[in-house]
């Protein structure tokens, strides 16, 4: 009776959590799964772990493989609805956040997602590990947006952890540039080759078409669903509604500039007397050996990306000259930035303004507005877009307006002069965040050896 008493106390326990869960996920049919619980701890009639023996000892291999498969079972569950790691690959957030440092991403922040593709292979992305094109998830079962609630909402500055949007589709063999900037890459490049043999200038339509057949025919081309893309860690800028505008290199969101946090840094061109930077006290203040770049044919000019704290101290050192930040004109058109129109010249230090995307909202919608919002119609809220005779068909009947179906962010990197975001491929729907990055728990330095690879200094700092 003591026994029974037990095992009922046992499928209590493990019921009312189940039950939360189920709640939780607001999904009530996984109710059945009371059943298997009743099963496992009452009446025992299936043997769930049929690879090892019910009564009598179990080898040591077996007893092995039980805790094995128990803790990748546990850690799976953790890792979609609790928190998860992730590595700093990129410098794209320095000086905020460095390369090699491991955060814990707390999932429960702003809600878990469901599992778009739940078949996978556990703690993998998108590729089996030790393999470069086998994907790691099947598509059998394919389940819409869902996420559950959260303990908040991603408010201006956050730092977030998201999938990339533009990772829906990937040119394998290079997979770390965007599909779509290739596309654009070589219809300039199909452009400029047209200006140099004095040929005729055809439409931007054209070379784009041209340019996406040159891709598919030379490329090994994979697409993934939502929670299979890459995840990128950026600075949420601005919010739903919000309306942003980038200045001379400053960022306003809502006419207010954006807080200037510590980490942020930029381009900055250093003129010495023509004698060696000191490399160890660069060194000692962040800024490492592949951040300095020497201006081709001279001696005294050098590039390397600074917080406002590390200009402060150059400027002390008794060789530099001046140290002047990289800024670009404010009518340069570079064509990679996005919208990637002609009718709006923008880069990377002057854009917008540009309004922010709300679930809800109602906009009208034209040939001039369209550049902007296109990809969220089509792509990211599935809607069968086209343009003919300057008239706009949506789901193919003719409209001048367009109601948001989920909310949007614009997220940009603090290296700001070296940061692949939102500049380039637009906003970040909702259905693509992943988590809120809460503190370092490891940092390595990969460029240091053996004990001195660790920084110390930053095991368990917050995220801000």
């Amino acid at each position: 009776m003591k026994f029974l008493k037990k095992d009922y106390v046992k499928f209590a326990i493990a019921s009312i959590i189940y039950i939360l869960w189920v709640i939780w996920l607001g999904n009530f049919w996984f109710l059945i799964g009371l059943a298997v619980i009743f099963d496992v701890y009452i009446t025992k009639k299936v043997h769930w772990s049929f690879w090892k023996k019910r009564e009598g000892k179990n080898s040591t291999f077996i007893e092995w493989l039980d805790a094995l498969i128990f803790a990748v079972i546990a850690v799976t569950i953790i890792n979609i609805f609790l928190f998860q790691n992730y590595k700093i690959p990129t410098g794209s957030m320095e000086k905020s956040l460095l390369v090699g440092d491991h955060l814990y991403v707390s999932k429960v922040a702003y809600g878990p997602k469901v599992p778009n593709t739940p078949l996978s292979f556990p703690f993998s992305q998108n590729t089996l590990p030790l393999t470069t094109n086998t994907k790691s998830y099947l598509e059998w079962i394919k389940l819409p947006y869902k996420r559950l609630k959260g303990f908040g909402i991603i408010k201006r500055d956050d730092v977030v952890v998201f999938n990339f949007p533009e990772g829906d589709t990937v040119a394998m063999q290079q997979r770390n540039t965007s599909y779509y900037l290739l596309i654009l890459q070589e219809a300039e490049r199909l452009k400029q080759m047209d200006v140099y043999y004095k040929k005729d200038i055809r439409s931007d339509d054209y070379y784009y078409s041209t340019a996406r057949n040159n891709i598919w025919d030379n490329m090994n081309i994979v697409v993934h669903p939502v929670d299979r893309r890459d995840n990128y860690i950026k600075r949420c800028v601005a919010i739903p509604g919000d309306t942003l505008k980038i200045s001379g290199g400053k960022v306003y969101v809502n006419n207010k500039a954006q807080k200037n946090y510590e980490g942020i840094q930029y381009s900055y061109e250093v003129v010495t007397d023509g004698s060696t930077m000191n490399r160890r006290k660069l060194e000692k203040m962040g800024i490492s050996r592949t951040d300095i770049k020497r201006v081709i044919n001279s001696n005294n000019l050098w590039e390397m990306p600074l917080t406002d704290a590390n200009v402060k101290s150059i400027k002390n050192f008794r060789n530099v000259l001046s140290v002047n930040k990289i800024i670009l004109p404010g009518k340069y058109y570079d064509f990679s930035v996005f919208p990637h129109d002609k009718r709006y010249p923008w880069n990377l230090d002057n854009f917008g303004p540009l309004w922010v995307p709300k679930k809800g909202t109602t906009i009208k919608l034209d040939t001039a507005s369209l550049p902007f919002y296109k990809r969220i119609i089509n792509c990211y809220e599935k809607n069968d877009l086209s343009v003919e005779n300057g008239k706009i068909y949506i789901n193919g009947v003719e409209t001048d307006e367009y109601e948001f179906k989920m909310d949007y962010y614009w997220m940009m990197g603090d290296n700001r002069h070296s940061s692949l975001d939102s500049r380039f491929w637009g906003f970040v729907p909702e259905d693509h965040i992943v988590g809120k990055p809460k503190f370092i728990w490891l940092s390595i330095d990969k460029n240091k050896k053996f004990a001195k690879k660790i920084r110390f200094g930053r095991l368990f700092k917050g995220i801000s």
